[in-house]
């Protein structure tokens, strides 16, 4: 993959939302190329997996140059393909899915894959929407041991207009919605490893800023509980590993710099 421009680049305050464990970036793909996805979608009978395999219009989506900035600013300029997959969910399809996370199998502290979710079509709430879990990303879980919850408070659907991609890390916690539309649904799941150690790789630029501390602070989500700081630690800790910097500290009282944690 070529490098982009540095003003593709997702910027301090894009990736400090970034440590929810999501970023919505909405109208990145252009219209008529959304569209001609679109037309692809509706097309489609093979496999979901090999939907990206055998779609070139849906490969020319992530050569954008914002698109290709985006991944480059999470894992580098030389990703690994993992997997993909076009999830398609019928017309009144009205069974959800249940909570999990992606393949948690994970022994790196820190470093994280990258999940491309595309959405070529308005996807409003009716139409089920993936849900995620913001903040679940750094409570690593095994896949469908989450399963039995329902309802957390917190929770957020991904409603979607089209051309919106919303880029989440692998190990938020998610489950799709019923459809409860005449229309189907399709959105395109694309999933990348990373090709370098993913430090300092997004438009650093005022990443020391009041204002990107601010948006992580308020990071501390009500289905924590009594472990938010706990929680919010380990935010402070990916901080420091996507900045490239550690000495920089929005932990809880500082906490990172008061106990010498530089890991």
């Amino acid at each position: 993959m070529s490098k982009v421009e540095r003003h593709h680049l997702l910027t301090a305050e894009q990736m400090a939302r970034f440590t929810d464990g999501f970023l919505i970036v909405e109208n990145i793909v252009p219209k008529d190329l959304n569209a001609a996805v679109l037309e692809a979608e509706r097309s489609w009978d093979g496999p979901g997996y090999n939907f990206w395999h055998q779609t070139d219009v849906l490969r020319q989506v992530f050569e954008e140059p914002q698109v290709k900035g985006a991944i480059q600013s999470f894992v580098g300029v030389n990703p690994v393909y993992d997997h993909s997959f076009l999830h398609i969910v019928k017309a009144r399809h009205l069974k959800a899915q249940e909570w999990h996370a992606d393949s948690i199998i994970d022994v790196r502290p820190y470093a994280f894959d990258v999940q491309a979710f595309y959405f070529a079509h308005d996807a409003p709430a009716e139409m089920g929407p993936t849900l995620v879990l913001p903040g679940s990303h750094l409570r690593k879980t095994n896949t469908a041991s989450i399963a039995r919850y329902k309802n957390i408070v917190g929770q957020r659907q991904l409603e979607a207009s089209g051309g919106t991609i919303v880029f989440m890390h692998h190990g938020i916690w998610h489950c799709a919605q019923p459809n409860r539309t005449d229309q189907t649904r399709y959105v395109f799941k694309l999933r990348l490893r990373p090709g370098q150690v993913q430090r300092g790789l997004f438009n650093t630029d005022d990443y020391t800023s009041p204002e990107v501390a601010q948006i992580i602070q308020k990071g501390y989500q009500a289905w924590q509980g009594n472990e938010a700081r706990l929680e919010h630690m380990q935010r402070a800790k990916l901080w420091r590993y996507v900045t490239g910097d550690d000495n920089i500290d929005v932990s809880f009282e500082n906490a990172l710099t008061r106990m010498s944690i530089h890991s």
